[in-house]
């Protein structure tokens, strides 16, 4: 590799809260545009990375040009464009998938890679593409980034988060994908070291012991981390293969960590649930510590159903996990944050990429740019915090949206002021 003061660009399209925004800084990218229409997940995304800009719009109706020209990027070479659009039509038989109605959200990823003609693109989706006739699509959009003058490296993988770092099992497709008279990337190999559960969430304190954390996300304490892994997310150790940009954070600060209330009854079955077993009538899996997280998934949005996912039991409390569990499950670092509703921020955790294994994967990018990734010199404030606890209406607004671009979902009745994402 060659020394270069020079941090190549990304963009992020389908951003979420930003797990693949984080991994590819990481690995030592500029993440110069996010791309997401959800605007509350827009708020938690630019609270984040504020040196980001942050475009609150459905792919649909945005060109290249008006990515550029909103990341005032001019006619600058982008080096990455990457992101996991979801597709979801694969019933019509006897069509060609990429005309589905559904996947018109992957049809655009692929517009807009044309379009910006960066060096790279990434494209991340579920397992499941690659299963039986659903390998038809990947076929499709294999054929469709050729056309666009991008070759696919092949066969393409299917990689678990636990081999990068990761302390769950979460597996996940990515296809990259080389502008042509570009050198052709690796997949990333798996590291040697896992990471268990009790090392990434063992120093955290009990929320339940914290009466404020009824009502509010926040509190501030005092406690020891030892595990390396927990030590590098709460910024207490160097992690050397993390070149994002330094945040300035108070580690004296819990958060994330707003109380799930549980009847009597039910702490009695979390207690009496074996590690690695599920709770027979809530069907949630209590975290065997030695061992690593099920899949954190999302739950459903307000179209089919608005349900919550299940969410895994912590190991000794006799309780569901925290968000902030759940991100150092996800291997978010504790200065970043997910909306402080519990609602919001399992989605945001469960929507995403862990950070780590994209940042497997864009290190992967580096090494076939020949450039070596380096630390910036600059630290990063993150945004208003107020930024985190916006509802759709207020979010919209401060975005200059629609507040209808996302179903709402309805409680006991009333709309909930919280939006969901379609995807």
């Amino acid at each position: 590799m060659v020394a270069s003061s020079r941090r190549p660009i990304g963009i992020d399209l389908f951003a979420g809260a930003g797990g693949m925004s984080l991994g590819f800084e990481q690995a030592g990218f500029d993440v110069a545009a996010a791309v997401e229409i959800d605007p509350v997940h827009c708020a938690t995304h630019s609270f984040n990375f504020p040196h980001t800009a942050t475009i609150c719009a459905s792919v649909v109706d945005l060109s290249g040009d008006d990515i550029r020209r909103r990341a005032s990027l001019g006619k600058q070479e982008i080096d990455v464009v990457f992101g996991g659009a979801p597709c979801q039509g694969f019933s019509l038989i006897g069509k060609r998938l990429l005309e589905d109605p559904r996947n018109l959200l992957v049809m655009q990823f692929v517009r807009l890679v044309q379009e910006l003609q960066p060096r790279y693109c990434v494209f991340e989706n579920v397992k499941g593409l690659t299963l039986g006739k659903h390998a038809r699509f990947l076929t499709e959009l294999i054929e469709a980034l050729d056309l666009a003058g991008y070759n696919v490296l092949q066969p393409y993988r299917v990689l678990n988060a636990a081999e990068f770092g990761v302390p769950q099992r979460r597996e996940r497709l990515f296809l990259l994908a080389t502008r042509r008279g570009q050198m052709t990337p690796c997949y990333p190999q798996p590291i040697a070291q896992g990471v268990t559960v009790w090392e990434a969430i063992g120093d955290l304190p009990d929320a339940d012991d914290f009466e404020q954390l009824l009502h509010q996300d926040t509190v501030r304490v005092r406690w020891g981390t030892d595990s390396m892994y927990a030590r590098q997310l709460r910024g207490l150790a160097r992690d050397d293969d993390d070149f994002s940009y330094e945040r300035v954070y108070d580690v004296g600060l819990l958060t994330g960590s707003m109380r799930t209330e549980h009847s009597e009854v039910s702490k009695q079955r979390f207690g009496m649930t074996p590690w690695g077993k599920s709770e027979p009538v809530s069907r949630f899996r209590k975290l065997d510590p030695a061992g690593l997280c099920n899949t954190l998934r999302a739950g459903t949005d307000s179209a089919r159903g608005a349900f919550t996912s299940a969410r895994p039991i912590h190991p000794f409390a006799e309780r569901v996990i925290t968000v902030r569990e759940a991100a150092r499950l996800h291997s978010y670092p504790d200065w970043f944050r997910m909306h402080t509703t519990k609602w919001h921020g399992f989605r945001q955790v469960g929507n995403s990429v862990p950070p780590r294994l994209a940042r497997a994967v864009a290190a992967q990018l580096l090494r076939a740019m020949e450039l070596q990734p380096h630390r910036p010199a600059a630290s990063v404030s993150t945004g208003d915090p107020a930024l985190l606890t916006m509802n759709m209406g207020e979010a919209a607004e401060y975005f200059g949206v629609s507040r209808h671009v996302i179903p709402q979902r309805l409680r006991r009745g009333v709309e909930d002021s919280a939006t969901l994402p379609l995807w």
